[in-house]
């Protein structure tokens, strides 16, 4: 299985992916697996959330926004 590069839609350029489910490129639009694609601000901050699944541990990927407790 390669790589799902995916191709912005604003500026044509490959995406980069920064988590399994989670992809950026330069020009400031994004894509998450659940959500589609979105444009970034500067408030967001993206991490991995540990979460159990039927007994198994999986990280997703989640967006939080700065100053959020």
């Amino acid at each position: 299985m390669g790589a799902s590069n995916k191709t912005c839609p604003r500026c044509g350029r490959k995406m980069k992916q920064q988590f399994i489910g989670l992809q950026h490129c330069k020009c400031g639009m994004s894509w998450k697996k659940d959500q589609g694609y979105f444009e970034r601000t500067s408030d967001m901050v993206f991490c991995l959330q540990r979460r159990t699944v039927n007994g198994k541990t999986r990280q997703y990927p989640v967006i939080r926004f700065k100053g959020e407790a």
